[in-house]
C-alpha cells in the first residue's frame, strides 16, 4: 500500500487538514489581492477557483484509485494551474510551500527531491519576472521553504516508521499475551484433571473397591453365617455413604469430610478404626508428638496419602497389620505407614495410578517420597513435608 492510501492517524489527519486549510487561504490570498489590485482580476479568480476545485477532487480521486500514478497524475495537473496562476500574479510563489509537501509525501524520495527543486527554481524565476529584477534575497524565501518542508517531511516519515514499528511491536506482544494466557489456561485444565483424577482415584475408586470387597465378604458369608453377611452389608452400606460424601466434596470443593471438624490425627486414627472393622487387618495409628496446626494442603495430601496406602494394603498385601505413624514438630510432618504383608520389587513396578498419585502430592509440596519393599518382608512407605513458619502461610490455609 502507498504512503498516501494508508489510513491517517489523527496526528497525520491534523496536518492534512492544515495544509487544506492552508491551500485554501494562500489561493483566496492571491485571488483577493488580484481583485484589489486589478490586474487580470477575472483571469486570477478563474485560475484559483480552478485550482481550488482541483485540489479539493486530489483526496477524493486518491481514496478511489489507490495508485501512484493517479497520485502523480493529479499532482502535475495540480502543479500546473499553479505554474498558470504564477503567471497571473506574484501572490501565486507561496503556494510553492505547500506544494513541496504534496511532492515529498506523493513521489518517491529522489523523484520527491527533484520536484522540490524544479518547483523551487520555477517559483524563484516567476517572482523575478514578476518583479522585473533579480536578486538573491528572492532565492531566500522559497530555497528555505523547500529546505524546511524536506527537513518536516523526512522527519515526519522517521517518526511514522518509528511509531509503525512499536504498534506492530505491541500487536505481537498482544498476540503472544493471548498465547501465553491460552496456554496457562491449558495447564490449568491439566493441573486440575490430574487434580480429579488423584482424588477420585485416591477416594471414590478405593472406597467402590472397599464396597465390593465387602459385598463378596457377605456373599460367601451366605446362607452358613447370615449374622456376618449382615455385618458386611451394614459395613458396604456406611462406605457407600462415605462414598457419597466424597462425592459431595467434589462438588463443593471442600477439604475432606474425614477433615471436617478433626485434625489430621484424628482423621488418620478413624481411618485405622474403619479398616480395622471393615476387613480382616490389625490397623493401628500412631501419634508421635503433640498434634501441630497444619495448612489445609498438608492434611489433605496426608490424609490421601494414608487412605490409598491402607487400601492397597488391604486388597493387595495379604498383611495382618498395618501401622500408620504421624510425626509432628514446628517444621516437618512425616508420615510412616509399613506392613507386614507379601511385599514387591518396587523396581519392577512400572505403572499403577496409585504411586503415581502419591508422589505427586508429596512433589507439589516440596517434601519427599520413599517407598521400601522387599518380597515377602512388606512395605514401608515415608512422606516428609517441610512446614512454612505460621505468618507465611498463605490466604485459606488453616492457622
Amino acid at each position: 500500500m502507498n504512503a498516501e492510501t494508508r489510513p491517517l492517524t489523527p496526528t497525520k489527519g491534523i496536518l492534512a487538514w492544515c495544509l487544506h486549510l492552508l491551500v485554501f487561504g494562500l489561493l483566496v490570498v492571491a485571488a483577493g489581492r488580484a481583485v484589489a489590485d486589478g490586474t487580470h482580476a477575472a483571469a486570477t479568480v478563474a485560475v484559483a477557483v480552478a485550482c481550488a476545485a482541483g485540489y479539493a477532487a486530489g483526496p477524493l480521486l486518491l481514496r478511489t484509485r489507490r495508485s501512484r500514478r493517479a497520485a502523480v497524475g493529479w499532482l502535475a495537473g495540480f502543479g500546473v494551474l499553479c505554474l498558470l496562476l504564477l503567471v497571473l500574479t506574484e501572490d501565486a510563489v507561496w503556494l510553492a510551500f505547500p506544494l513541496y509537501f504534496l511532492q515529498l509525501h506523493l513521489l518517491p524520495r529522489r523523484a520527491g527531491l527533484i520536484a522540490v527543486a524544479v518547483t523551487a527554481a520555477v517559483a524563484v524565476t516567476g517572482y523575478a519576472v514578476h518583479q522585473g529584477s533579480f536578486s538573491v534575497a528572492m532565492v531566500i524565501g522559497p530555497v528555505l521553504g523547500a529546505a524546511v518542508a524536506v527537513a518536516v517531511a523526512w522527519g515526519y516519515q522517521a517518526l511514522y516508521r518509528e511509531s509503525e514499528q512499536r504498534r506492530r511491536l505491541i500487536e505481537e506482544l498482544t498476540a503472544t499475551r493471548a498465547d501465553l494466557a491460552a496456554a496457562e489456561h491449558t495447564a490449568g485444565v491439566l493441573a486440575e484433571r490430574e487434580r480429579l483424577a488423584r482424588e477420585i482415584h485416591d477416594t471414590l475408586a478405593q472406597g467402590l473397591s472397599s464396597i465390593q470387597l465387602l459385598l463378596r465378604a457377605a456373599e460367601r458369608a451366605l446362607p452358613d453365617a447370615p449374622d456376618n453377611a449382615a455385618r458386611y452389608l451394614g459395613q458396604a452400606r456406611q462406605a457407600a455413604a462415605d462414598n457419597v460424601g466424597e462425592a459431595r466434596r467434589f462438588v463443593r470443593a471442600l477439604a475432606p469430610p474425614a477433615l471436617d471438624d478433626a485434625t489430621l490425627a484424628a482423621a488418620l486414627e478413624r481411618l485405622c478404626a474403619t479398616a480395622g472393622s471393615q476387613h480382616k487387618i490389625t490397623a493401628r495409628f500412631h501419634l508421635d508428638g503433640a498434634p501441630v496446626a497444619l495448612p489445609t494442603a498438608h492434611e489433605v495430601a496426608l490424609l490421601r496419602i494414608a487412605q490409598s496406602a491402607v487400601a492397597n494394603t488391604v486388597r493387595h498385601a495379604d498383611a495382618t497389620a498395618v501401622d500408620v505413624a504421624l510425626r509432628q514438630d514446628g517444621h516437618h510432618v512425616a508420615l510412616n505407614i509399613t506392613d507386614n504383608g507379601r511385599g514387591f520389587d518396587p523396581s519392577l513396578v512400572t505403572g499403577g495410578f496409585g504411586l503415581t498419585s502419591m508422589r505427586s502430592r508429596v512433589d507439589a509440596l516440596g517434601g519427599t517420597f520413599t517407598i521400601t519393599s522387599t518380597p515377602g518382608r512388606g512395605t514401608a512407605l515415608a512422606v516428609d513435608l517441610p512446614l512454612a513458619p505460621a505468618d507465611s502461610q498463605r490466604p485459606g490455609e488453616r492457622p
